[in-house]
């Protein structure tokens, strides 16, 4: 990688916190054929979910740019292991009971604090917590239980295809399988793209403009559930 593809890393990142939440109408649920299959799926049929889970996670861009958010200033891969842990013990434990015990809760909702957590980090990431209220909340516990919002988040994708109970258990292994491999790709790119941009001497300014970037893309994708939960209500 050149000097000068290195320092577009920076605005990649920016424009595709962005471009995530450009067709938000499109969202990441499952649909088409994928919906079709699983909502037909009697019994298990470990391989299809564990693609479908994979997929699910690497579409998902709002669980992106959480991650994104999480590990934008972890150097170390201790550190980066620790928190995305947290972040997959709090959405696999969500995701498994809200599918298997039926736990129900407003898709729109879900997502907009979903959206809100998107937001909440990149304000962190900015120091806000300090500068405006002058402390910091504790990190490592937001990041799990904003992972316990994702994971019903995923639920709720889940839900809406009427699973059949032939098979249902170990297909949601698989599918929560399928999500922790993606999520192991979509954060290897992440970390090979921000080793790279990190060693740019313009690093810390692009970074304070990026999460600028991400903290509005949160606010966006709130919004726009927002508005969705509101107009379903009249």
């Amino acid at each position: 990688m050149t000097r000068t593809s290195l320092s577009q890393c920076g605005a990649v990142v920016a424009a595709l916190a962005l471009t995530l939440v450009a067709g938000p109408a499109l969202a990441h649920g499952i649909g088409g054929k994928d919906a079709a299959f699983v909502a037909a799926t009697r019994g298990a049929d470990l391989l299809p979910f564990v693609y479908l889970g994979a997929k699910h996670m690497v579409t998902g861009y709002d669980h992106l740019l959480f991650i994104l958010g999480v590990i934008f200033f972890l150097y170390r891969l201790k550190h980066v292991a620790l928190y995305v842990t947290m972040f997959s013990i709090g959405h696999s434990a969500t995701l498994l009971l809200g599918v298997l015990m039926n736990l129900k809760v407003n898709p729109y909702l879900v997502d907009a604090v979903i959206g809100l957590s998107v937001a909440y980090k990149a304000f962190d990431n900015l120091g806000g917590f300090q500068r405006v209220f002058g402390f910091q909340p504790n990190t490592k516990l937001a990041v799990l239980g904003f992972g316990l919002v994702h994971g019903f988040g995923l639920a709720t994708k889940l839900q809406a295809l009427k699973l059949s109970k032939d098979g249902l258990v170990p297909n949601m292994i698989a599918f929560n399988v399928g999500v922790e491999l993606g999520q192991l790709l979509a954060l290897s790119a992440i970390l090979l793209v921000m080793t790279a941009w990190r060693r740019l001497p313009g690093f810390g300014r692009q970074a304070t403009a990026a999460n600028l970037v991400i903290l509005l893309a949160g606010f966006l994708l709130m919004d726009y559930q927002l508005a969705g939960y509101f107009s379903g209500r009249a």
